[in-house]
């Protein structure tokens, strides 16, 4: 995620960057865990007698995001969109395995009305209380049981809208198609799944839109589209383990590009005919950074690169998995390397818990840093005492180890996640820094991740004692000193 405009994480806007940020205090570093079942669940799951999961994943922040009870392994969504009347149906079939013995379980869905629920082809009761959707089967799942789930549904689509993290995200209609962005929780405003980043998933998008649209998923196209009746069905698919919030089909008009990257990785780059001069810029610099970052981070972990740019004001971009979503203005290189540094964090590594999100955009500005100064720009070092020159800073008053709420996207995340890495880097020095990123990326590859599993590793590989510089930059509410 990289915000535009005022707050545009660059050195250049520093003064705009440190105000407006919001204290808070610091709490423990540790990352909370899915609630280990009580005694009753326990015996239920013994006993072959099924108990409802829990209608929230375990994330004591948002609590009410994702699902307990089970693991979603694919996402087959099979979907059409009319734009002139802002309209999706379709039907979403999820694979999972039980964790536990089912009576019923819930799916995270927004809006839409519901017309079919079954499971493993039989119907299945269903019902609706806020963006829960209860399914019981008509017998119990026993634990360690795969099934798979299938949703007929429609209706218009309700994006997130005047959220203090960002605005509006989700689905959101635009007047050609749609622009599909869900971080941090707005998957289940387009297809019923279990909406947090710890629980990931392989995906197939079948998407049928009137012919003339271009439909841009995740992963890659299984084929050309195909066009009948006035309609044309795009194919996409991601196999590799995704969260729902990456998860995309914006759709509308679109200029495409394909080819491959000078280092072999395939290349899609497409952009709405509005920013049609933009489209080799956003073409050869994906092309380019991801070749660079695979040098610096390790092997690309997925099987293609690129990124959309649609005539949709957003004032931000999100990183999409394979397709980074830029909305409505022109991306620098700094943005394009910022959003292309989460395919590996953010995207293949991907956080357990939203408080830890630092590890998602510390890494990513970060990467920022060390992009500029791979073209000749400000050092890393050189950026770093630039923030770190802001004696009286709010910046200071936010440790980004533990991402708020009501304000993830807090500047502090970006800035002091990033500055932290910079004073990690000189504690451990450059070789085994580097080997670091590498070491992080390859052992938790398409996984999730924790600041205390980063932690560790950096201790390990370094044999330094690194808990009070981590302390001191990502918990503290003031200035760390420099040693």
């Amino acid at each position: 995620m990289q915000l535009k405009g005022p707050k545009r994480l660059t050195t250049a806007m520093l003064s705009a960057t440190v105000l407006g940020l919001n204290a808070c205090t610091a709490s423990s570093g540790a990352t909370a865990q899915s609630p280990a079942p009580d005694a009753g669940t326990a015996q239920s799951a013994q006993s072959g007698v099924g108990t409802p999961g829990a209608a929230g994943i375990g994330d004591p922040d948002f609590p009410l995001d994702g699902n307990g009870g089970y693991d979603v392994g694919h996402y087959a969504l099979k979907l059409a969109y009319d734009p002139p009347t802002k309209k999706l149906s379709g039907t979403a079939s999820v694979k999972a395995k039980a964790v536990q013995s089912l009576s019923s379980f819930n799916l995270d869905l927004h809006g839409f009305t519901v017309r079919k629920v079954t499971v493993d082809g039989k119907d299945a009761k269903f019902a609706r209380e806020g963006d829960e959707l209860t399914v019981s089967p008509a017998a119990v799942i026993a634990n360690g049981t795969e099934f798979e789930v299938a949703v007929d549904y429609a209706g218009k689509p309700d994006p997130v809208r005047n959220s203090s993290n960002l605005g509006t995200y989700g689905f959101i209609p635009t007047k050609d198609g749609a622009f599909v962005t869900s971080e941090p929780n707005g998957a289940k405003t387009w297809f019923p799944c279990n909406d947090h980043p710890s629980d990931k998933a392989t995906y197939d998008f079948d998407v049928t839109v009137p012919a003339g649209t271009t439909v841009v998923a995740n992963g890659e196209l299984r084929g050309d589209p195909v066009t009948s009746g006035g309609t044309s069905t795009f194919a996409w698919h991601e196999g590799h383990p995704m969260a729902t919030y990456l998860a995309t089909i914006t759709l509308g008009k679109f200029d495409v590009k394909t080819g491959k990257s000078p280092g072999g990785i395939p290349v899609y780059a497409a952009t709405d005919p509005a920013f049609k001069n933009d489209l080799g810029f956003l073409y050869s610099t994906s092309a380019k950074v991801t070749d660079y970052w695979s040098k610096v981070f390790g092997p690309y972990p997925f099987n293609s690169t690129g990124g959309v740019i649609d005539d949709f004001s957003t004032g931000y971009a999100l990183e999409n998995q394979t397709k980074p979503m830029y909305g409505g203005f022109e991306p620098d290189e700094s943005i394009i390397a910022h959003e292309l540094a989460h395919q590996w964090f953010g995207d293949s590594l991907s956080i357990t818990r939203w408080r830890d999100l630092w590890l998602n955009e510390g890494f990513a500005t970060y990467a920022e840093w060390l992009w500029t100064e791979h073209n000749g720009g400000l050092t890393a070092e050189k950026t770093f005492q630039d923030y770190y020159s802001a004696k009286t800073a709010p910046l200071w008053k936010y440790p980004p180890g533990v991402a708020q709420r009501q304000d993830l996207f807090n500047t502090s995340v970006y800035l002091r996640g990033a500055m932290t890495l910079h004073v990690l880097r000189k504690r451990i020095g450059d070789e085994t820094f580097f080997k670091l990123l590498r070491t992080w990326t390859e052992q938790h590859k398409y996984g999730g991740v924790t600041t205390g599993e980063f932690v560790q590793l950096a201790e390990k590989l370094s044999g330094k004692q690194l808990g009070g510089l981590f302390d001191a930059w990502l918990f503290k509410p003031q200035r760390p000193a420099l040693s």
